[in-house]
């Protein structure tokens, strides 16, 4: 939980769906729900540092240092919130 900030949870997909694009989907279905309910808010996740690449395709930035999470190498990311003509051209409000 991130105060100030809609949050996505953990993203994932079994290893017979990686590589072929269901990540993405369901990043880019998650990005739109959490737009719809929040669309003034930024977004904060927890991402796995080797997937920082992914999620800044998606337009979220490293923010703060490096931390273990289940003994596993993280990193908070933030997407901005979209401005008020962004929105409007998206149809989101």
């Amino acid at each position: 939980s991130y105060p100030d900030y809609a949050s996505i949870g953990r993203v994932l997909t079994t290893a017979a769906f990686r590589g072929k694009g269901a990540g993405k989907e369901l990043m880019q279905q998650a990005l739109t729900h959490t737009r719809r309910l929040w669309p003034h808010a930024p977004i904060k996740l927890s991402a796995q540092r080797y997937l920082t690449a992914f999620y800044q395709s998606f337009g979220f930035s490293p923010v703060g240092e490096p931390y273990l999470e289940d003994g596993i190498p993280h990193i908070a990311m933030v997407l901005p919130a979209p401005t008020d003509e962004t929105l409007r051209r998206s149809g989101t409000v």
